[in-house]
């Protein structure tokens, strides 16, 4: 037998082994933190993309061409109610009829952002009810629920994976617990509930943990004079002395407001993949500016 011969078979098993391989599912998310929760459940089975990149605000974004062309191949977008989703859908599944939608925001009570911060009740502020709050992923109660339906939509499109993906959504979930009782352990006991925030990011985080957020801005807007004096006092009378703002916004009108009440200004981007540390700081935050 030629040496030829003898190696052609090693030659074909070699070649053939890749095309056996399982490629990882496409998924594309809205915002960075679904990022985090999509690949904690699929693991190396999934590549996640996320189309609003560091830096840019989902209420001013809007997709590339390249990225709608991508999100045309994708294997699932799971949307998470970001303003510019509505705008965009039509035009995906006419691109790609078929492309599994998963809505993140399935089975959970959605907020509206004019139940946020509504306490000074300043007729010079304009109030917009029916917005609703997408912020859904700030409350890990929340996020234990979209866990769930990540798990079920990963294992109907690979089932030979669903097994790997009911384990990594089962230590995921004990992560997000453990997160849930710290978070409960350090807040529980706080004098004061309500915290001062530029832009209203941080509803659902509040209403898991019996706070109030009082927004600066609203609707994307900064407020009038009549509406900054009204937050100015209510600062003081809350003796508030933090406010938080998100990197992605003009964190003037917060530094305005801590300047007259005596405060300061601390940013943190409920947009970071680095959910656990981010909430973790934010926690730590609200005990700080309560003064325990």
């Amino acid at each position: 037998m030629s040496l030829i011969t003898r190696l052609l078979p090693l030659a074909l098993v070699t070649v053939s082994l890749p095309a056996l391989a399982a490629e990882p599912l496409e998924v594309f998310v809205s915002v960075a933190p679904q990022q985090t929760f999509v690949e904690a459940i699929g693991g190396e089975q999934v590549e996640v993309h996320t189309l609003v990149a560091p830096g840019e605000s989902p209420h001013l974004f809007e997709p590339r061409p390249r990225q709608i062309a991508a999100l045309a191949e994708a294997d699932l977008y799971v949307r998470i109610g970001a303003p510019f989703e509505e705008a965009w859908l039509a035009r995906l599944r006419t691109a790609n009829p078929a492309l599994p939608i998963l809505d993140a925001r399935k089975g959970i009570a959605l907020r509206q952002l004019a139940t946020d911060g509504d306490a000074h009740h300043d007729p010079g502020h304009e109030h917009h009810h029916g917005e609703i709050d997408t912020h859904i992923w700030t409350s890990p109660p929340l996020v234990r629920v979209m866990a769930g339906h990540l798990r079920d939509a990963l294992g109907a499109l690979a089932p030979a994976h669903a097994e790997h993906f009911a384990a990594n959504h089962d230590r995921f979930v004990a992560e997000l617990d453990a997160l849930d009782a710290e978070i409960h352990e350090r807040l529980d006991g706080l004098a004061h509930r309500r915290f001062m925030v530029y832009h209203p990011a941080w509803g659902y985080f509040a209403a898991t943990y019996g706070l109030e957020q009082v927004a600066i801005e609203r609707a994307g807007k900064e407020p009038g004079a009549r509406a900054l004096t009204a937050l100015i006092e209510q600062a003081r009378r809350e003796d508030v002395r933090l406010i938080l703002v998100q990197p992605q916004l003009d964190p003037r009108a917060a530094e305005r407001v801590a300047a007259a009440i005596g405060g300061r200004v601390e940013a943190i981007d409920p947009l970071s993949p680095d959910y656990f540390v981010t909430l973790r700081r934010l926690a730590a935050l609200l005990v700080a500016g309560a003064g325990r």
